[in-house]
Protein backbone atom coordinates (compact mmCIF):
# COMPACT_ATOMS: atom_id res chain seq x y z
CA UNK A 1 0.00 0.00 0.00
CA UNK A 2 1.47 3.26 -1.27
CA UNK A 3 2.31 5.82 2.24
CA UNK A 4 -0.24 8.86 2.32
CA UNK A 5 1.81 11.80 0.49
CA UNK A 6 2.76 14.63 2.90
CA UNK A 7 2.49 17.91 1.74
CA UNK A 8 5.67 19.93 2.66
CA UNK A 9 5.32 22.97 4.82
CA UNK A 10 5.10 26.20 3.20
CA UNK A 11 8.49 28.34 3.02
CA UNK A 12 8.48 31.06 6.22
CA UNK A 13 5.28 29.78 7.51
CA UNK A 14 5.37 31.42 10.95
CA UNK A 15 7.69 33.89 9.67
CA UNK A 16 5.49 35.84 6.98
CA UNK A 17 2.61 38.03 7.80
CA UNK A 18 0.16 38.97 4.62
CA UNK A 19 -0.55 42.15 4.17
CA UNK A 20 -3.72 43.61 2.31
CA UNK A 21 -5.70 46.84 2.43
CA UNK A 22 -9.32 47.18 1.16
CA UNK A 23 -12.19 48.38 1.01
CA UNK A 24 -14.05 45.16 -0.09
CA UNK A 25 -15.47 41.65 0.59
CA UNK A 26 -12.56 39.81 0.17
CA UNK A 27 -13.46 37.19 -2.13
CA UNK A 28 -10.54 37.59 -4.03
CA UNK A 29 -8.83 35.18 -1.32
CA UNK A 30 -10.80 31.86 -3.06
CA UNK A 31 -8.23 32.08 -5.76
CA UNK A 32 -5.26 32.41 -3.58
CA UNK A 33 -6.39 29.59 -0.84
CA UNK A 34 -4.11 27.18 -2.20
CA UNK A 35 -0.86 29.52 -1.36
CA UNK A 36 -2.56 31.75 1.22
CA UNK A 37 -4.39 29.57 3.97
CA UNK A 38 -0.82 28.53 5.87
CA UNK A 39 -0.20 32.29 6.56
CA UNK A 40 -1.20 34.80 8.82
CA UNK A 41 -3.41 37.83 6.99
CA UNK A 42 -3.29 41.41 8.38
CA UNK A 43 -6.17 43.12 6.94
CA UNK A 44 -5.94 47.07 7.17
CA UNK A 45 -9.95 48.29 6.17
CA UNK A 46 -10.33 51.41 4.53
CA UNK A 47 -13.21 53.96 4.26
CA UNK A 48 -15.96 53.64 6.37
CA UNK A 49 -15.28 51.70 9.82
CA UNK A 50 -18.91 50.66 10.37
CA UNK A 51 -18.91 48.87 6.98
CA UNK A 52 -18.38 44.99 7.74
CA UNK A 53 -15.65 43.18 5.84
CA UNK A 54 -16.51 39.67 4.90
CA UNK A 55 -13.39 37.35 4.64
CA UNK A 56 -13.66 33.98 3.19
CA UNK A 57 -13.91 30.99 5.79
CA UNK A 58 -10.75 29.29 6.70
CA UNK A 59 -8.24 31.94 7.04
CA UNK A 60 -5.96 32.96 10.19
CA UNK A 61 -6.39 36.65 10.09
CA UNK A 62 -6.89 40.02 11.86
CA UNK A 63 -8.50 43.13 10.68
CA UNK A 64 -8.36 46.53 11.91
CA UNK A 65 -10.60 49.36 10.73
CA UNK A 66 -10.01 53.31 11.15
CA UNK A 67 -11.20 53.10 15.04
CA UNK A 68 -8.51 50.55 16.05
CA UNK A 69 -5.84 52.58 14.00
CA UNK A 70 -6.87 55.43 15.94
CA UNK A 71 -7.13 53.16 19.65
CA UNK A 72 -3.90 51.89 19.10
CA UNK A 73 -1.95 54.60 17.66
CA UNK A 74 -3.53 57.43 19.58
CA UNK A 75 -3.03 61.01 18.14
CA UNK A 76 0.25 59.73 15.86
CA UNK A 77 -2.54 57.67 14.05
CA UNK A 78 -2.30 61.18 11.55
CA UNK A 79 0.49 59.90 10.33
CA UNK A 80 -1.45 56.44 8.36
CA UNK A 81 -3.69 57.77 5.52
CA UNK A 82 -7.06 57.80 4.94
CA UNK A 83 -9.19 56.61 2.12
CA UNK A 84 -5.73 55.48 0.09
CA UNK A 85 -3.77 52.42 -0.37
CA UNK A 86 -1.22 53.84 1.99
CA UNK A 87 -3.23 52.67 5.43
CA UNK A 88 -1.41 49.05 4.81
CA UNK A 89 1.59 50.56 6.04
CA UNK A 90 0.22 49.97 9.44
CA UNK A 91 -0.25 46.42 8.44
CA UNK A 92 3.50 46.55 8.60
CA UNK A 93 3.90 48.44 11.73
CA UNK A 94 1.65 45.95 14.32
CA UNK A 95 3.01 42.57 12.79
CA UNK A 96 5.81 40.55 14.63
CA UNK A 97 6.67 38.65 11.96
CA UNK A 98 10.34 38.79 10.15
CA UNK A 99 8.70 39.24 6.55
CA UNK A 100 5.82 40.74 4.81
CA UNK A 101 3.85 40.02 1.80
CA UNK A 102 1.44 43.04 0.04
CA UNK A 103 -1.06 42.36 -2.08
CA UNK A 104 -3.89 44.58 -3.62
CA UNK A 105 -7.35 43.04 -3.43
CA UNK A 106 -7.78 43.19 -7.18
CA UNK A 107 -4.67 40.97 -8.14
CA UNK A 108 -5.70 37.90 -9.22
CA UNK A 109 -3.11 34.26 -9.90
CA UNK A 110 -1.18 35.23 -13.35
CA UNK A 111 -0.68 31.88 -15.39
CA UNK A 112 2.60 31.68 -16.69
CA UNK A 113 3.02 30.90 -20.73
CA UNK A 114 3.19 27.01 -19.73
CA UNK A 115 -0.70 27.76 -18.13
CA UNK A 116 0.51 26.70 -14.44
CA UNK A 117 -0.65 28.88 -12.18
CA UNK A 118 1.98 31.41 -10.24
CA UNK A 119 2.81 31.01 -6.47
CA UNK A 120 3.80 34.46 -6.49
CA UNK A 121 4.64 34.31 -2.60
CA UNK A 122 6.69 31.70 -2.83
CA UNK A 123 9.00 33.39 -5.69
CA UNK A 124 8.56 36.13 -3.33
CA UNK A 125 10.32 34.40 -0.50
CA UNK A 126 13.09 32.59 -2.97
CA UNK A 127 13.67 36.08 -4.01
CA UNK A 128 13.96 37.45 -0.19
CA UNK A 129 16.07 34.13 1.16
CA UNK A 130 18.65 34.74 -2.32
CA UNK A 131 21.32 37.60 -2.23
CA UNK A 132 21.30 40.54 -4.32
CA UNK A 133 24.27 42.22 -6.60
CA UNK A 134 23.59 45.80 -6.33
CA UNK A 135 27.13 46.92 -7.21
CA UNK A 136 27.97 44.59 -10.13
CA UNK A 137 25.63 43.60 -12.53
CA UNK A 138 25.70 40.21 -13.67
CA UNK A 139 24.26 39.88 -17.58
CA UNK A 140 22.49 36.48 -17.21
CA UNK A 141 20.33 38.42 -14.31
CA UNK A 142 19.91 36.58 -11.36
CA UNK A 143 23.19 34.81 -10.95
CA UNK A 144 21.31 33.06 -7.61
CA UNK A 145 18.08 31.41 -9.96
CA UNK A 146 18.57 27.81 -10.99
CA UNK A 147 20.44 27.23 -14.67
CA UNK A 148 22.33 30.78 -14.37
CA UNK A 149 25.75 31.68 -12.60
CA UNK A 150 27.92 34.35 -12.78
CA UNK A 151 29.54 35.30 -16.06
CA UNK A 152 33.13 35.80 -17.14
CA UNK A 153 34.48 38.47 -15.80
CA UNK A 154 32.13 39.44 -12.70
CA UNK A 155 34.41 39.61 -9.61
CA UNK A 156 35.03 36.54 -7.24
CA UNK A 157 34.96 38.97 -4.27
CA UNK A 158 31.61 40.56 -5.09
CA UNK A 159 29.78 36.84 -5.73
CA UNK A 160 28.48 36.37 -2.31
CA UNK A 161 26.60 39.38 -3.08
CA UNK A 162 24.54 41.55 -0.06
CA UNK A 163 20.81 40.90 2.18
CA UNK A 164 17.88 41.21 -0.40
CA UNK A 165 15.84 43.56 1.64
CA UNK A 166 12.90 43.96 -1.32
CA UNK A 167 11.12 41.91 -3.49
CA UNK A 168 9.19 43.83 -5.65
CA UNK A 169 6.81 41.65 -8.21
CA UNK A 170 5.11 42.66 -11.48
CA UNK A 171 1.98 42.26 -12.96
CA UNK A 172 -0.06 40.82 -16.36
CA UNK A 173 -3.18 41.99 -18.01
CA UNK A 174 -3.52 45.80 -16.20
CA UNK A 175 -0.24 47.60 -16.39
CA UNK A 176 0.88 49.88 -13.61
CA UNK A 177 0.41 53.60 -15.20
CA UNK A 178 -0.35 56.49 -14.44
CA UNK A 179 -3.20 58.67 -15.48
CA UNK A 180 -2.28 60.46 -18.45
CA UNK A 181 -0.25 56.96 -19.88
CA UNK A 182 -3.96 55.37 -18.82
CA UNK A 183 -5.76 57.92 -20.96
CA UNK A 184 -3.81 57.65 -24.23
CA UNK A 185 -3.33 53.74 -24.11
CA UNK A 186 -6.70 52.91 -22.16
CA UNK A 187 -6.96 49.59 -24.19
CA UNK A 188 -3.18 48.60 -23.38
CA UNK A 189 -2.23 45.22 -21.77
CA UNK A 190 0.02 43.65 -20.60
CA UNK A 191 0.95 40.00 -22.02
CA UNK A 192 4.25 39.86 -21.72
CA UNK A 193 6.15 37.42 -19.82
CA UNK A 194 9.77 37.70 -18.47
CA UNK A 195 11.30 34.89 -17.17
CA UNK A 196 13.68 37.08 -15.06
CA UNK A 197 14.67 38.84 -11.63
CA UNK A 198 17.77 41.54 -11.21
CA UNK A 199 19.14 43.27 -8.68
CA UNK A 200 18.50 46.82 -9.33
CA UNK A 201 21.66 48.56 -9.32
CA UNK A 202 22.83 50.07 -6.23
CA UNK A 203 22.41 54.41 -7.21
CA UNK A 204 19.56 53.76 -9.03
CA UNK A 205 15.97 54.33 -7.88
CA UNK A 206 12.85 52.48 -9.52
CA UNK A 207 9.15 53.29 -9.22
CA UNK A 208 7.81 51.06 -6.68
CA UNK A 209 4.46 49.20 -6.88
CA UNK A 210 2.98 48.24 -3.85
CA UNK A 211 0.62 45.43 -4.56
CA UNK A 212 2.80 42.53 -5.34
CA UNK A 213 5.90 42.98 -3.31
CA UNK A 214 7.44 41.20 -0.58
CA UNK A 215 9.98 42.71 2.17
CA UNK A 216 12.25 41.96 5.54
CA UNK A 217 10.16 43.83 7.84
CA UNK A 218 12.80 43.53 10.39
CA UNK A 219 15.63 44.43 8.30
CA UNK A 220 14.22 47.29 6.32
CA UNK A 221 10.42 48.02 7.80
CA UNK A 222 10.94 50.92 9.46
CA UNK A 223 11.70 52.45 5.82
CA UNK A 224 8.33 51.41 4.19
CA UNK A 225 6.27 54.27 4.92
CA UNK A 226 3.90 54.96 2.45
CA UNK A 227 3.60 58.73 2.98
CA UNK A 228 0.68 60.51 3.78
CA UNK A 229 -1.61 60.40 1.25
CA UNK A 230 -5.12 60.49 0.27
CA UNK A 231 -7.99 62.29 2.18
CA UNK A 232 -7.31 65.52 3.23
CA UNK A 233 -3.81 65.77 1.13
CA UNK A 234 -2.92 67.25 -1.64
CA UNK A 235 -1.52 64.35 -3.35
CA UNK A 236 -2.71 60.50 -3.82
CA UNK A 237 -1.17 57.25 -5.61
CA UNK A 238 2.09 58.31 -5.07
CA UNK A 239 2.12 55.99 -1.35
CA UNK A 240 4.22 53.15 -2.78
CA UNK A 241 6.37 55.78 -4.96
CA UNK A 242 7.39 57.76 -2.38
CA UNK A 243 8.22 54.60 -0.13
CA UNK A 244 10.48 52.90 -2.74
CA UNK A 245 12.45 55.87 -3.32
CA UNK A 246 12.94 56.19 0.33
CA UNK A 247 13.67 52.57 0.73
CA UNK A 248 15.99 52.53 -2.11
CA UNK A 249 18.22 55.39 -1.07
CA UNK A 250 18.30 53.67 2.73
CA UNK A 251 19.21 50.24 1.39
CA UNK A 252 22.25 51.90 -0.54
CA UNK A 253 23.28 53.45 2.23
CA UNK A 254 22.96 50.22 4.65
CA UNK A 255 24.39 47.99 1.97
CA UNK A 256 21.38 45.72 1.30
CA UNK A 257 19.37 44.61 -2.05
CA UNK A 258 16.18 45.41 -4.37
CA UNK A 259 15.26 42.78 -6.90
CA UNK A 260 12.67 43.17 -9.39
CA UNK A 261 10.81 41.05 -12.29
CA UNK A 262 9.20 37.84 -10.94
CA UNK A 263 6.88 37.23 -9.88
CA UNK A 264 3.71 38.05 -11.71
CA UNK A 265 -0.03 38.35 -10.81
CA UNK A 266 -2.77 38.74 -12.51
CA UNK A 267 -3.99 42.52 -11.99
CA UNK A 268 -7.86 42.24 -12.60
CA UNK A 269 -9.01 45.49 -12.96
CA UNK A 270 -8.11 49.17 -14.61
CA UNK A 271 -8.94 52.00 -12.21
CA UNK A 272 -10.67 55.14 -13.15
CA UNK A 273 -7.46 57.78 -15.13
CA UNK A 274 -9.86 60.68 -14.59
CA UNK A 275 -10.23 60.02 -10.87
CA UNK A 276 -5.99 58.76 -10.62
CA UNK A 277 -5.81 61.95 -12.59
CA UNK A 278 -7.09 63.77 -9.82
CA UNK A 279 -5.36 62.21 -7.13
CA UNK A 280 -1.64 62.23 -9.28
CA UNK A 281 -2.38 65.72 -10.51
CA UNK A 282 0.10 67.42 -7.75
CA UNK A 283 2.18 64.54 -7.65
CA UNK A 284 3.33 64.85 -11.58
CA UNK A 285 4.74 67.86 -11.32
CA UNK A 286 6.80 67.37 -7.69
CA UNK A 287 8.33 64.07 -8.66
CA UNK A 288 10.13 65.71 -11.22
CA UNK A 289 11.77 67.58 -8.27
CA UNK A 290 11.72 64.85 -5.34
CA UNK A 291 13.60 62.35 -7.62
CA UNK A 292 16.02 64.47 -8.31
CA UNK A 293 16.42 64.95 -4.74
CA UNK A 294 16.86 61.29 -4.07
CA UNK A 295 19.21 61.20 -6.68
CA UNK A 296 21.49 63.38 -4.47
CA UNK A 297 20.98 62.49 -0.74
CA UNK A 298 23.82 61.38 1.25
CA UNK A 299 23.09 60.00 4.62
CA UNK A 300 25.80 60.61 6.73
CA UNK A 301 27.85 57.00 8.17
CA UNK A 302 26.83 57.52 11.55
CA UNK A 303 23.07 56.44 10.33
CA UNK A 304 23.76 53.07 11.44
CA UNK A 305 20.33 51.91 11.68
CA UNK A 306 16.92 52.02 9.06
CA UNK A 307 15.45 54.45 12.00
CA UNK A 308 18.56 56.94 12.05
CA UNK A 309 18.16 57.13 8.05
CA UNK A 310 14.71 57.52 7.89
CA UNK A 311 15.07 60.43 10.70
CA UNK A 312 17.57 62.27 8.66
CA UNK A 313 15.65 61.49 5.15
CA UNK A 314 12.51 63.49 6.66
CA UNK A 315 15.42 66.40 7.79
CA UNK A 316 16.45 66.25 4.09
CA UNK A 317 12.40 66.23 2.70
CA UNK A 318 11.88 69.39 5.06
CA UNK A 319 15.09 71.62 4.27
CA UNK A 320 15.17 70.72 0.51
CA UNK A 321 11.35 69.96 -0.86
CA UNK A 322 9.70 71.94 1.85
CA UNK A 323 10.64 75.10 -0.46
CA UNK A 324 8.66 73.09 -3.43
CA UNK A 325 5.53 73.06 -1.46
CA UNK A 326 4.00 73.39 2.47
CA UNK A 327 3.22 69.44 1.58
CA UNK A 328 6.52 67.97 1.94
CA UNK A 329 7.06 70.09 5.84
CA UNK A 330 4.19 68.07 6.29
CA UNK A 331 5.25 65.14 5.54
CA UNK A 332 8.28 65.06 7.22
CA UNK A 333 6.67 65.73 10.06
CA UNK A 334 4.44 62.41 9.74
CA UNK A 335 7.65 60.52 8.68
CA UNK A 336 9.44 61.47 12.54
CA UNK A 337 6.07 60.67 13.61
CA UNK A 338 5.73 56.91 12.13
CA UNK A 339 9.07 56.16 13.32
CA UNK A 340 7.96 57.13 16.96
CA UNK A 341 5.13 55.05 16.63
CA UNK A 342 6.90 52.12 15.24
CA UNK A 343 9.32 52.31 17.74
CA UNK A 344 6.60 52.24 20.45
CA UNK A 345 4.57 49.29 18.98
CA UNK A 346 8.17 47.27 18.05
CA UNK A 347 9.65 47.88 21.64
CA UNK A 348 10.53 45.04 24.15
CA UNK A 349 7.25 46.40 25.94
CA UNK A 350 5.00 46.75 22.42
CA UNK A 351 5.93 43.34 21.64
CA UNK A 352 4.18 41.47 25.28
CA UNK A 353 1.19 43.43 24.32
CA UNK A 354 -1.69 41.87 22.38
CA UNK A 355 -2.71 44.66 20.57
CA UNK A 356 -6.53 44.79 20.08
CA UNK A 357 -7.73 43.28 16.48
CA UNK A 358 -11.10 42.75 15.22
CA UNK A 359 -12.26 39.67 13.33
CA UNK A 360 -9.71 37.25 14.69
CA UNK A 361 -10.52 34.00 12.76
CA UNK A 362 -8.53 30.51 13.34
Amino acid sequence: MAEPSVKPTPLLKDELDIVIPTIRNLDFLEMWRPFFQSYHLIIVQDGDPSKTIRVPEGFDYELYNRNDINRILGPKASCISFKDSACRCFGFMVSKKKYIFTIDDDCFVAKDPSGKEINALEQHIKNLLSPSTPTFFNTLYDPYREGADFVRGYPFSLREGVITAVSHGLWLNIPDYDAPTQLVKPLERNTRYVDAVLTIPKGTLFPMCGMNLGFQRELIGPAMYFGLMGDGQPIGRYDDMWAGWCVKVICDHLGYGVKTGLPYIWHSKASNPFVNLKKEYNGIFWQEEAIPFFQSVSLPKDCTTVQKCYIELSKQVKEKLGKVDPYFNKLADAMVTWIEAWNELNSAEGNTVKLPAKGAAK
